[in-house]
């Protein structure tokens, strides 16, 4: 800090009334941000330097009605690693097909690379800088060169890899991307019911759509509903035609129909007549006896899937709670516009006590027992392809497989984490044959969500989340099914699938060693000065960014990091490097979070996204953020560097 005289208009001010005799300035770059005053004119009075030149590209801001202050307007640069890199695989400032090639190879870790694919590469790279006459475009200077690198063309995913895995094993074998409450707008309690978030959903890949299926005010036809609130409905027959008609845009892998049904016989004979007429032959109905091994994803392609428990008497139903009824307290409301941060499942394991009564799940008892069936429409129990089911008893009857059938159990999130620490390896033993469905608690009113990994790391396949909010959990979600094509089925671990020779499984609570380490480098970000209004960050400068870069997964995985803040500048280059040892790889998703550091506010979002540690491209890549809503910027990314040591 110093005090200096200053002529305002050297430094592009407008005159002024006030004293500028002594003015106030900050202009040292390594002053900690905690120790600048908090004066606000001071703060705002930060200008450059005497006597540095103003440059010809420049922004103003203006600051109260008497100043104006100009920042020099940065310009994307490659950064000193890479301009190293090009001098290392050019020759004379001019990098051939057969450079390329040598890098694509060695740097990007791309082995399969062509000659090809290289010169494909280099006409791409010089259509986007048409100014450029490189020897007849066959050939990559330094800026077509840092314009691949930070470009579309060189994501953090392959997007050719496509569907890969393994889809022929039954579909107790995969994570499936699972929606809860499909139909809300909004909020648990008051928001509308819409085909719309149905629609949404099944855009972004979501395989499995919830239900809840009412009988409307004069009993004579069905609406879809969150029971006992103020919920507006909307019909049945528009949902179901609104999912016949896009359950198959972002992915030809069958969608799965879980109803919670609260109807009498009548309106379940006309739920039946209006599916199958809806549906037709895409309908996979096997007939009312339970499956007893459930078909892969790949035989149910382009088919729709109906889950429900054996249908109970209406009367009966009515009686019970709704697994979606606020419970006494309240729910925490997200303390940060972006959403909480993603609950640490290190206090995860508690002990279930035997006592504890299992809640009914999806607002009916779900017992299996004759009375269950005595009034039911029987072309309604033959829609149903994969059975709700808990037997009678504890969470350890619930538990227990049966060789001859296989159905579906859910538990709550509070349920699988009390579960968890008494009962972890007859979870992962069930969810190798049958499928586990996990449902937020009734708190979250406000249609947040909780940790997925929790169940995952037991081998759940349908982790039920809020698809219409927003939030770090529901990012890491989104980050796990971008692999496999992002087809919403996404192949569970082996070792979650396989039992040893004393038909042993992995019990989740073991302490294992690290299986490999992740070194990811941030080099840089660009895009928020096309993409934000220039003042949305700051109203008086260019915006102070951080990077945060980190692991959801495992509790021994699980960490974020962050780092420094770079002020007044619009193409932060942070260059900092980190390490991740992992214990179990296979279920990590990076995490990365852009934030502008704000001294009397929350800091202001910059961008997110979420990826599969095991899909990740080795290398240097583009890594383009999204919004708090998970839409992908126009403009703003990341270029970055991933290593497996």
């Amino acid at each position: 800090m110093c005090k200096v005289k200053v002529n305002p208009t050297d430094w592009g001010l407008a005159p002024t009334p006030f004293p500028t005799t002594v003015l106030e300035l900050l202009h040292s770059p390594t002053q900690s941000l905690k120790d600048r005053p908090t004066h606000p004119q001071i703060l705002r009075l930060r200008v450059p330097i005497p006597n540095e030149p103003i440059p010809m590209s420049k922004q103003t801001y203006r600051v109260c009605f008497c100043f104006r202050r100009r920042f020099k307007l940065a310009i994307s640069e490659a950064p000193p690693e890479i301009k190293a890199l090009f001098d290392q695989y050019s020759e004379n400032g001019i990098m051939t097909v057969d450079n390329l090639h040598r890098f694509l190879t060695e740097v990007q870790k791309e082995e399969k690379a062509t000659k090809e694919e290289a010169q494909a590469t280099i006409d791409h790279c010089l259509r986007e800088l048409k100014h450029l006459n490189i020897f007849h475009r066959k050939v990559l200077n330094l800026e077509a060169f840092f314009k691949y690198l930070f470009g579309d063309i060189n994501p953090p995913i392959s997007p050719s890899i496509g569907v890969h895995h393994d889809m022929s094993a039954p579909l107790s074998h995969y994570f499936i991307y699972t929606g809860h409450n499909s139909y809300l707008t909004g909020n648990q309690l008051s928001s509308d019911c819409s085909d719309v978030p149905i629609i949404q959903a099944l855009h972004r890949g979501v395989r499995v759509i919830e239900l809840d299926i009412w009988p409307n005010s004069t009993k004579d036809d069905v609406e879809v509903l969150h029971g006992g609130t103020l919920t507006t409905p909307v019909e049945l027959i528009k949902c179901l035609k609104s999912i016949k008609e896009h359950a198959f845009v972002a992915s030809e892998y069958p969608v799965v129909i879980t109803l919670e049904d609260h109807l009498t016989p009548d309106l379940q004979a006309k739920v039946a007549q209006l599916v199958t007429q809806t549906f037709g032959d895409v309908l996979f109905s096997p007939g009312s006896e339970c499956l007893k091994e459930f078909p892969s994803p790949e035989s149910l392609k382009k088919r729709i899937i109906i889950s429900t428990k054996p249908p109970q008497e209406y009367l009966e139903a009515k009686a019970v709670k709704s697994e979606n009824d606020p419970k006494s307290g309240k729910t925490q409301v997200d303390e940060e516009a972006w959403g909480q941060e993603v609950p640490d499942l290190k206090g995860a394991n508690m002990v279930y006590d035997k006592q504890d009564e299992l809640e009914e799940e999806d607002g009916n008892g779900e017992e299996d027992n004759d009375k269950s069936s005595q009034h039911v429409a029987p072309e309604y129990k033959r829609l149903i392809a994969i059975h709700a089911g808990k037997p009678k008893g504890g969470l350890l009857e619930c538990l227990k497989v049966d060789p001859d059938k296989v159905r579906r159990l859910s538990l709550s999130e509070q349920q699988l984490e009390k579960a968890s620490g008494t009962y972890g390896k007859e979870i992962v033993r069930f969810t190798q044959r049958n499928i586990l469905r996990v449902y937020p608690k009734g708190t979250r009113v406000d249609s947040s969500n909780y940790n997925p990994m929790i169940g995952w790391s037991h081998g759940a396949q349908m982790v039920a989340f809020n698809m219409q909010g927003y939030g770090r959990s529901l990012w890491v979600m989104q980050g796990m099914f971008r692999a496999n094509g992002g087809c919403g089925y996404v192949k569970k671990p082996d070792f979650l699938l396989k039992t040893g020779p004393h038909n042993e499984v992995l019990d989740p609570k073991d302490k294992l060693p690290v299986k490999t380490t992740l070194k990811v480098k941030v080099y840089m970000g660009e895009g928020w000065y096309y993409d934000f209004k220039h003042t949305h960050f700051d109203a008086y400068s260019p915006p102070d960014f951080y990077a945060r870069v980190g692991i959801a997964g495992v509790a021994a995985d699980s960490v974020m990091k962050k780092t420094k803040t770079l002020e007044d500048d619009w193409i932060p280059a942070w260059d900092e490097e980190f390490e991740f040892p992992l214990t179990v790889p296979e279920l990590a998703v990076l995490r990365i979070e852009v934030h502008e550091y704000d001294m009397s506010e929350k800091d202001d979002f910059g961008g997110q996204t979420c990826l599969p540690v095991s899909e990740l491209r080795k290398g240097i890549r583009a890594v383009p953020l999204h919004s708090r809503k998970g839409d992908k910027y126009k403009s703003v990314k990341l270029l970055m560097h991933f290593e497996f040591v």
